[in-house]
């Protein structure tokens, strides 16, 4: 009885290596188990955004064999096109469990997307999965393919699609920070180099500064779009197109085009293209400067709300959770620690690419889902980040007001701002005079009568500080 309901359960695949039993009911087989059981590292499958654009690719090629007739049947074809593009719907992720980290620079996942789409394509046709002799994850799925120009290619599909979500994100969180400028536009404050008192400056001023940095890695982010169109597929194994016919190769990246409205290219020469990473070098690097932005800007938030009484206490961050279990009333900046330490993950991350890269040997670079879990990973990280910083700190930051004014009136840096009405050494005696009464710069000013409260209010005002020049 037991042996009659494993006989139900399961069914028999055999590879070059053997045979197994795979569920009988299972969309992926033989190959798929073989890599459950070798690879466990990353304990997470590959990024389901790798996963659809896989399924897009795999459309492209059936669909460029489909118009050649590389298929006895129009039949076989169409089933594997609606097939392969259930898996670029998300379909079938549940499906797709090989693990991030693998070897065989991809050949796993490859694989385990072929098989899905092969049982799918068979189920559709209403026979059952595992009847590879109708329909074969290699022979049939996979034609004209390698997993060598399949896998970078859908790796730069999914990078892009997850480029232009991160673009908008970025987008969101400049506009926040330019909302922040035009509302703070009035405040000034003290502005420090060295972390000491400097100049006088607004806050709406550095809110425009945070702006423009993001609106420079938005511009970097929509450039990388150029980099990654450029795709091997077609190549094959290591870019020569062994066993695939010209018209194949010459038609499918068109067809890919077609499908995804991505622009993509056949590279001009294919076996660059399949053996170098460098590329996504450059992308990552792109990621890392935007991490950089997002690291200094959380650090000028965190400094500029310290205190809020014992610190510098000029912004007013949301409070989003009780800071302490043992210090009543703390409460800390968390969205900015919390960004501060995915910018942090971002740019390990980009050693980790660009070390990948490097290692590549010869005609293929074996390291490609390293390089696939770090990139898409960043990705991830810079978009939550984004959205982030932008709905959970920026839309809702606040300013004490009091707080910079009082450090304006008792700080050296209002000095500065009088150097042009009364000269370098008068305002030097002038703080030292401040300093020996024990009394704020300002209230001297006034006392000693100086200038008048109206003339020195006019060289403090925000409209004297933002002034280009004297």
């Amino acid at each position: 009885m037991r042996e009659e309901q494993r006989d139900m359960s399961y069914r028999k695949e055999n590879d070059q290596l053997g045979g197994m039993d795979i569920p009988e009911d299972a969309l992926w087989g033989i190959h798929t188990k073989r890599a459950l059981e070798n690879f466990s590292l990353a304990g997470i499958p590959s990024h389901p955004q790798l996963i659809h654009a896989y399924g897009a690719v795999k459309q492209a090629c059936i669909q460029t064999n489909q118009g050649l007739g590389v298929f006895a049947d129009g039949v076989t074809g169409e089933a594997m096109f609606r097939a392969a593009g259930e898996v670029a719907a998300g379909l079938h992720d549940g499906a797709i469990p090989v693990d991030s980290l693998q070897g065989g620079a991809g050949t796993s996942l490859n694989m385990n997307v072929n098989e899905v789409i092969a049982n799918r394509a068979l189920q559709i046709l209403g026979r059952h999965p595992g009847e590879n002799d109708a329909i074969s994850p290699l022979d049939h799925v996979n034609r004209h393919q390698s997993t060598n120009d399949t896998y970078p290619t859908a790796l730069k599909l999914a990078v892009i699609r997850m480029l232009h979500t991160l673009e908008q994100a970025v987008i969101t969180l400049q506009e926040a920070f330019q909302v922040k400028e035009k509302e703070f536009a009035h405040i000034v404050k003290v502005g420090r180099t060295q972390m000491q008192d400097a100049a006088l400056t607004t806050l709406g001023r550095e809110m425009s500064a945070y702006a423009e940095t993001l609106s420079r890695d938005r511009w970097r982010i929509y450039k990388c779009e150029e980099r990654l169109r450029v795709v091997n597929l077609g190549g094959t194994a290591i870019g020569s197109g062994l066993a695939a016919p010209r018209k194949y190769i010459f038609q499918v990246v068109d067809v890919l085009r077609e499908l995804t409205g991505i622009g993509f290219a056949r590279a001009e020469n294919l076996t660059d293209a399949t053996q170098n990473a460098d590329v996504f070098v450059e992308v990552s690097g792109i990621l890392k400067a935007l991490a950089s932005s997002l690291l200094k800007i959380c650090g000028d938030l965190r400094l500029l709300s310290s205190g809020p009484e014992a610190g510098l206490g000029e912004l007013i961050l949301p409070k989003r959770q009780a800071g302490s279990s043992i210090m009543p009333g703390k409460v800390n900046p968390v969205i900015p620690e919390a960004v501060s330490q995915a910018a942090l993950l971002v740019m390990g991350n980009d050693s980790v690419i660009a070390h990948a890269a490097g290692m590549g040997s010869l005609e293929l670079n074996p390291f490609l889902p390293l390089i696939a879990h770090a990139l898409l990973q960043n990705l991830d990280l810079l978009t939550r980040s984004c959205r982030s910083l932008s709905s959970g700190c920026v839309e809702e930051l606040q300013v004490n007001e009091a707080a910079c004014r009082r450090q304006v009136e008792s700080s050296t840096a209002m000095a500065t701002a009088l150097v042009g009405k009364l000269g370098y050494e008068r305002v030097t005696s002038l703080i030292a005079e401040a300093e020996e009464a024990g009394k704020r710069l300002y209230r001297h000013m006034l006392d000693a009568g100086v200038l008048e409260q109206k003339e020195l209010d006019e060289l403090l005002s925000a409209e004297a500080v933002c002034r280009l020049g004297s």
